[in-house]
């Protein structure tokens, strides 16, 4: 993604600097039922930054885990060091109490407008400050939940999948939202300070092999988060609210071949969903044997014949499998990315607005996860529906 993408952010809170909201709690679900989808609406041209509030019943709690894997030297930067992992842990709560959970960082959105907005001359703290709805310290729900792991795109920091972290943990799960080391905007890893994606992304040439060389290392970040969060010592003091027996793994863009990736490789991540990510690294000849797995992308990217390596990737998957496109959405539609985009002013003309955009991607992924980590069954993976106009079913 480039800055051009940003532009509008740019743009957006130069008028909202008195409108921004601080962040803030709210309600979320257990997720007996199927998030509702409200209908596209014209966003004012000046108003708060907020996230959408979470659909399900349950209050967010949210704490911050630094992880180091000792075993592997990072490997965009070896001097560096071994590799460093930071993990927003979102949970179904008993109340909205405590501190709300910030969007990010100061330095972190200042970085954010660095190098997505270049030359706008904005306060940091607007970005820093977009309206959530966890809260930090809150007493978790007593139980044990499903695990979804979530994985941003490359350049883009775990912040963008704030409001389906958000949504998912409102609906009963536990989620485990990753920044990997020099592969976001920037990130503060304690004891380090900031790390870019400078490294990776500004070097003349992809490393060797590739994008998917970054994803089989992501695969490998994942299964040591894994590894850290049921072990017999667990890193997160509130493991036990997590039933590893139903782990899941969603990402957008690199962080959507990533769930794939990782899926070959770590047996535990029972169902997996790319949010409009290409898939260059080749699945084995067996696909993911008998786990189900989610395509979701955009209509003008990712429709059959417009992704050489999602229809591969189709024809190679042997499980449960669904893939489905929106119509007039954006890489950015099925991110946090899009809120702000769209304070600038109506949406742009053939462009889903923000809030729908990122409506239907939480219902469709909190329906999949509710199908085959906790056997509900959900209608709304069946096919299209009149509800849902925007999204359409390929069976290629």
């Amino acid at each position: 993604m480039n800055s051009l993408l940003f532009r509008p952010l740019a743009a957006c809170l130069a008028l909202a600097v008195t409108a921004c909201a601080t962040p803030t709690a709210s309600a979320t679900p257990s997720g007996p039922s199927t998030p509702a989808v409200p209908a596209a609406t014209a966003s004012p041209a000046v108003a708060g930054l907020e996230l959408p509030r979470p659909t399900g019943p349950d209050p967010v709690g949210r704490d911050v885990l630094y992880l180091v894997d000792t075993s592997r030297k990072d490997p965009w930067v070896p001097r560096s060091g071994p590799r460093r992992l930071m993990v927003s842990m979102y949970y179904p709560a008993r109340s909205a109490t405590g501190a709300p959970a910030p969007f990010m960082t100061v330095e972190e959105a200042a970085s954010l407008l660095r190098r997505k907005a270049p030359g706008a001359d904005l306060p940091a703290e607007i970005v820093s400050g977009i309206r959530t709805y966890a809260h930090t310290g809150t007493p978790p729900r007593r139980g044990r939940h499903p695990l979804v792991v979530l994985s941003p795109g490359l350049g883009l920091p775990r912040a963008s999948l704030t409001s389906l972290a958000e949504d998912l943990a409102s609906r009963g799960y536990v989620v485990a939202s990753l920044d990997h080391a020099y592969e976001s905007s920037g990130t503060v890893f304690p004891g380090v300070g900031l790390l870019t994606c400078a490294p990776l992304c500004d070097q003349p040439k992809p490393p060797e092999g590739g994008k998917a060389a970054i994803a089989r290392n992501r695969a490998k970040d994942v299964s040591f988060v894994l590894d850290r969060l049921t072990g017999r010592h667990p890193a997160w003091k509130r493991a036990d609210l997590i039933d590893s027996r139903r782990v899941g793994m969603a990402g957008h863009s690199l962080g959507g071949e990533a769930a794939s990736t990782t899926m070959a490789t770590d047996k535990r991540v029972k169902a997996g969903i790319n949010l409009d990510g290409t898939i260059s690294a080749t699945l084995p000849a067996t696909g993911l044997g008998a786990r189900p797995f989610l395509l979701m992308g955009s209509q003008s990217d990712h429709s059959p014949g417009k992704d050489d390596t999602w229809d591969s990737a189709w024809r190679t998957l042997r499980g449960w499998k669904r893939w489905l496109t929106v119509a007039q959405a954006q890489h950015s539609s099925f991110t946090d990315l899009a809120i702000p985009q769209s304070r600038i002013g109506p949406p742009a003309s053939g462009v889903i607005a923000a809030e729908r955009g990122l409506a239907l991607t939480r219902a469709y992924v909190a329906a999949f996860f509710d199908q085959h980590l906790r056997n509900i069954r959900r209608p709304l993976l069946d096919g299209p529906t009149p509800d849902n106009p925007e999204v359409g079913f390929h069976n290629p």
